[in-house]
């Protein structure tokens, strides 16, 4: 037998890694011989009782006045929609409870969807987001960027912004936020007053705190020295935001810690605890890097799943390959992306960074922006649920399999390639050693 057939013979040993992808998993099949990092949050027990772990949290909190003693007579509860993995069901219940059991009725108590430029979900979606025994007793409306009719100004930030929000949200008493400290890409970490700040904002304020996601400082982990959170805590402020109730999960998103009371001081002791969780060290920027934004929501739509792209580009190789997997039941997740894209003068990155620049920051063109900003230094390639054509005009390059993708990537590798799987991608801080 030629050596070259004996060789060809020789057992080859597979490796099966499965990426989330939508609500279910994508098998990606690697070679043993390639040696490959596992970027993921720290494997992180949740609570054993989540509902408890809430309800301790309101507790060692040190609530303000709650219910009608304290001057409250309407509640208004900032929550997270359909595009954030927020356990409502376990954090709001126990608050719910507290509130009631202060004098006040469920009545008094409203839920604002807090959707910020995404598109507003309608009644018949609130159920995505909240359990059908809160619907059943509580008010719920969502949020309208775009409606000025219901929307205050409460003057302007040290910057010049003017500062419009949502008015039934100003005209409570008592002004609450739900959600997650997580991750952000240019706001450093979501939680605390962004819920309100950012989700119950209007179009053009939220265009201007966005703008400075250029600036030294607004970057993935950030916090005290990046200007557009700062911002955001600033318009809190104004915005006379009471009190908090987040959460931090683990990359099966569950319940591992629950804080709650003053905004600042909840992010101040919650970013710790978050970043302990998700910051991966990476001795090496990879040739190759394989990733999902961590399935549903999460890549519920690009405008979600490019969140991957740019924190995988932190660690990759100027001209190595970056393999996305993401879902995108829903398309690109914006009109105004979509209409940007559907120039027919967007056939390339430099095309759509040429014309950001000429034209500024605004929302949904952003996006293609920061595509184009990471994908012209590397090779994408994208596997997801859109139809090839559309996928192909927002510069995605799609694929029709992972199997297919790693082909194609492998052709580029160097002999000894630093190949990593990031499974978790928009929960993850990839930090070069």
């Amino acid at each position: 037998m030629h050596p070259r057939d004996a060789a060809a013979l020789r057992e080859v040993h597979l490796t099966i890694y499965y990426l989330p992808y939508g609500k279910t998993h994508l098998a990606l099949t690697l070679p043993d011989e390639l040696a490959v990092q596992w970027l993921a949050p720290r494997d992180t027990p949740a609570a054993a009782d989540p509902l408890e772990a809430v309800a301790q949290a309101l507790i060692l909190s040190h609530p303000p006045a709650f219910g009608p003693e304290g001057g409250v007579r309407r509640v208004a509860i900032a929550v997270n929609d359909k595009t954030r993995p927020v356990p409502h069901h376990h954090l709001l219940p126990p608050l719910l409870t507290k509130l009631e059991a202060a004098g006040l009725a469920p009545e008094t108590i409203t839920l604002i969807i807090a959707a910020g430029t995404h598109v507003p979900m309608p009644p018949e979606e609130f159920g995505l987001v909240l359990p059908p025994e809160i619907l059943r007793r509580y008010p719920v409306i969502c949020h309208n960027c775009e409606d000025h009719s219901n929307l205050v100004c409460l003057g302007k930030t040290q910057r010049g912004v003017d500062v419009w929000v949502n008015r039934q949200f100003m005209e409570a008493d008592l002004r609450i936020v739900v959600g997650n400290i997580e991750p952000h890409q240019f706001m450093g970490w979501s939680g605390g007053v962004k819920s309100a700040a950012i989700g119950l904002a209007g179009k053009e304020m939220i265009n201007a705190n966005h703008a400075l996601m250029s600036e030294p400082g607004a970057e993935l982990g950030h916090y005290d020295d990046n200007p557009m959170r700062q911002e955001v805590e600033e318009i809190g402020q104004m915005m006379g935001v009471h009190y908090a109730l987040n959460a931090i999960l683990n990359d099966h998103k569950q319940i591992v810690h629950a804080l709650a009371g003053d905004p600042a001081t909840v992010m101040r002791a919650g970013i710790p605890l978050a970043r302990r969780i998700c910051q991966v060290e990476v001795a090496a920027a990879f040739d190759l890097l394989v990733v999902s934004p961590g399935g549903h929501p999460k890549d519920i739509n690009v405008y979600q799943g490019q969140k991957a792209l740019g924190h995988a580009s932190l660690v990759v190789k100027p001209g190595g390959a970056i393999i996305l997997a993401m879902a995108c039941p829903e398309g690109a997740g914006s009109r105004a992306y979509e209409a940007f894209m559907a120039d027919p003068d967007m056939t390339s990155y430099e095309a759509v960074l040429a014309r950001y620049r000429r034209e500024g920051y605004r929302i949904g063109p952003h996006k293609a922006f920061q595509i184009a900003r990471d994908a012209s230094r590397v090779r994408l390639m994208t596997v997801s649920d859109m139809p090839a054509d559309f996928a192909r005009r927002l510069l995605l390059n799609p694929v029709g399999s992972l199997d297919e993708a790693l082909a194609l990537a492998r052709r580029d590798l160097p002999p000894h390639p630093r190949v990593g799987v990031m499974p978790v991608a928009n929960a993850t801080i990839p930090a070069l050693a």
